[in-house]
C-alpha cells in the first residue's frame, strides 16, 4: 500500500512540475502609439479626485455622495464581487478534490435470492463505512491553468470596469452640475430681460391710450415681452430636469429630487477654471485609463480561452482513491483488520462528437479576434478623446475671450440706444434690435463658459482621473 501511495504522490508531483498548456501566449496587440508631447507636465491633475481642480464645496460634496449612492456603482461593485467568486471557483479546479463520509446501512435479503445462503448467513445484515476519497483530473493540457488565468484576467476586468464607470458617472456629475449653474444664469438674464419688457409694454400701453404712439408700436413689443417669456419658461423646465438628473446620479430619493433646491450660491462665471491646462501629455499616461485596462483584460482572458479550448482535444486523465475502514459492526469499524482503501484511473478522450471541439476552438479564436479590435478601439479612441479635448480647452478659452468682449460692447450699445430712443434719435425697432442682440449674446458667453468647465472636466476624464488612479496594474507600457 505503501508503495501504491508514493507511486501516486509522484505521479501528481509530475503532473504539476511538468504539465504543458495549449494557449499561445499573451502578446499585447502591436499598435503605433503617437507621443503626444512626453515632456508635459500635469501639475493640476496629481488626485484620484479630478474634480477638486475646480475648488468649489458644492461639486465637492455631489461628487462624494455619487460615489456611496449611486446605483449603478453598486452593481459594479456586485459584479466584482461575481467575478472573484468565478475566479476562486477556477482556481479550485486545479487542486484535489477530498471528501469525507460516514456511511451505516442494515440489508436485508431476499430468501429466494441468489446472493443467500441459507444456513451460512444471515438475512438482516449491517455494515459500517468511513472513508476519505480523493479524485484529481491531471491538468497535463493546461485546461486548468488556462481558465484560471482567464478567471483572473476577467476579474481585472471587472475591476478596471467599475472604475470606468466611476469616472463617467463623475464626469456627468460635474457636468450636469456645470448645466444647472449655466441654466441658473441663463435664467436671470431672460427674467431680467423679461422684466424691462414688461415695463417698456406697460410704458407703450399708457402711451397708445394717451395718444402719443402707434398700435404697431405696442404690438412689437408686446411680441417681444412674449418671446423673452417662452424663452423663461423653456429654461425653467430644462432647469427642472437637469436636476431631477442630478438627483439620479447622486443616488437621491425621489422626495429629495423634488425638494432639490437650486445650486445658484454663486453664477457660473465665477467657477475656477484650472489656469494651468496641458497643451500635451505623454503617451504612458493613457495606459492608466481604467477603459483600456479593462479592454486589455478581456483580451488576455479571451487568449488563455483558446488554450482551454484546445485541452479538449486531448484525453481526460483522471486519478481516485479512497482510504477508510469498514465492518459489520459499529464497535469494530476502526479496530485492527478494517482498514480499506482504493486507487483507480481513469482516462477519456472524446471520438466523435460532430465537430464539437473544433467549433469550440475557432469559437474561442474568433472571441479573442473580437476582443483584440475592441482594445485597438479603444486605445484609439482614447487618443481621439484626448486630442479632442487638447483642442477644445485652448479653443473654448478664446471663445469665452471674444464672447466677453461681444457682450460688453454689447451691453454699451445698448445704454446709447436707451439714450437715443429718449431724444428721438433713433426708433423703437433700432432699440428691440440691440436688446435682442444682447440677450442672444449673454446667452452664448453663459454657454461658452460651460463649454470651457466641460473641455476640463473631459480633459479630466480624457487622462483617466487624474496621475494617481487606484486601478489594476496589467502592464506598464504599450507595445
Amino acid at each position: 500500500m505503501r508503495y501504491r501511495l508514493r507511486n501516486f504522490a509522484v505521479f501528481m508531483s509530475l503532473n504539476l512540475l511538468a504539465g504543458c498548456t495549449l494557449g499561445p501566449d499573451y502578446e499585447p496587440p502591436h499598435m503605433d502609439i503617437p507621443n503626444l508631447n512626453a515632456d508635459e507636465k500635469i501639475a493640476e491633475f496629481t488626485s484620484a479626485r479630478w474634480w477638486s481642480v475646480f475648488k468649489d464645496s458644492t461639486l465637492n460634496k455631489l461628487e462624494e455622495q455619487a460615489l456611496k449612492h449611486n446605483s449603478d456603482l453598486e452593481q459594479a461593485a456586485a459584479n466584482i464581487e461575481i467575478a472573484e467568486a468565478a475566479s476562486g471557483m477556477a482556481f479550485a479546479d486545479l487542486w484535489p478534490s477530498i471528501g469525507g463520509s460516514v456511511e451505516g446501512k442494515e440489508t436485508f435479503m431476499s430468501a429466494k435470492g441468489r446472493m443467500y445462503f441459507p444456513g451460512l448467513m444471515k438475512r438482516d445484515m449491517w455494515d459500517y463505512l468511513g472513508a476519505i476519497s480523493i479524485s484529481y483530473e491531471l491538468d497535463f493540457w493546461g485546461k486548468y491553468r488556462n481558465a484560471n488565468r482567464a478567471a483572473g484576467a476577467s476579474l481585472l476586468s471587472a475591476k478596471a470596469g467599475q472604475e470606468t464607470l466611476l469616472l463617467t458617472i463623475t464626469s456627468e456629475v460635474a457636468k450636469t452640475y456645470f448645466m444647472i449653474r449655466a441654466l441658473d444664469a441663463k435664467l436671470a438674464i431672460a427674467r431680467r430681460t423679461l422684466k424691462a419688457r414688461q415695463e417698456a409694454c406697460d410704458v407703450y400701453r399708457n402711451r397708445f391710450k394717451n395718444g402719443y404712439c402707434t398700435e404697431l408700436d405696442c404690438l412689437r413689443i408686446d411680441s417681444e415681452m412674449s418671446s423673452v417669456k417662452m424663452t423663461v419658461l423653456d429654461l425653467e423646465l430644462a432647469l427642472g430636469k437637469a436636476e431631477t438628473a442630478l438627483g439620479v446620479l447622486i443616488g437621491a430619493s425621489p422626495r429629495e429630487m423634488i425638494g432639490q433646491k437650486k445650486l445658484k450660491d454663486k453664477g457660473i462665471e465665477k467657477l475656477r477654471i484650472p489656469c494651468s491646462i496641458p497643451k500635451g501629455i505623454p503617451s504612458d499616461i493613457l495606459a492608466r485609463r481604467p477603459d483600456i485596462l479593462q479592454a486589455e483584460g478581456q483580451l488576455m482572458a479571451a487568449n488563455a480561452k483558446i488554450g482551454e479550448a484546445r485541452a479538449a482535444y486531448f484525453p481526460s486523465i483522471s486519478l481516485t482513491g479512497a482510504f477508510g475502514s469498514e465492518a459489520v459492526s459499529l464497535r469494530d469499524l476502526f479496530s485492527g483488520g478494517s482498514d480499506t482503501w482504493n486507487l483507480g484511473g481513469r482516462i477519456s478522450l472524446p471520438i466523435l462528437i460532430g465537430g464539437k471541439t473544433c467549433a469550440g476552438e475557432d469559437a474561442a479564436e474568433a472571441n479573442y479576434r473580437k476582443a483584440e479590435a475592441i482594445y485597438r478601439k479603444t486605445v484609439q479612441t482614447a487618443f481621439k478623446e484626448t486630442l479632442d479635448a487638447l483642442a477644445s480647452n485652448r479653443k473654448n478659452r478664446e471663445i469665452v475671450a471674444s464672447g466677453t468682449r461681444r457682450v460688453n460692447a454689447l451691453k454699451k450699445s445698448y445704454s446709447l440706444a436707451k439714450k437715443q430712443k429718449e431724444f428721438g434719435l433713433i426708433g423703437l425697432l433700432d432699440l428691440l434690435d440691440v436688446e435682442r442682440g444682447l440677450l442672444t449674446a449673454e446667452m452664448e458667453l453663459v454657454g461658452a463658459l460651460q463649454n470651457r468647465l466641460n473641455a476640463v472636466v473631459n480633459l479630466c476624464k480624457a487622462l483617466g482621473g487624474g496621475w494617481h488612479v487606484s486601478v489594476p496594474k496589467l502592464r506598464r507600457k504599450y507595445r
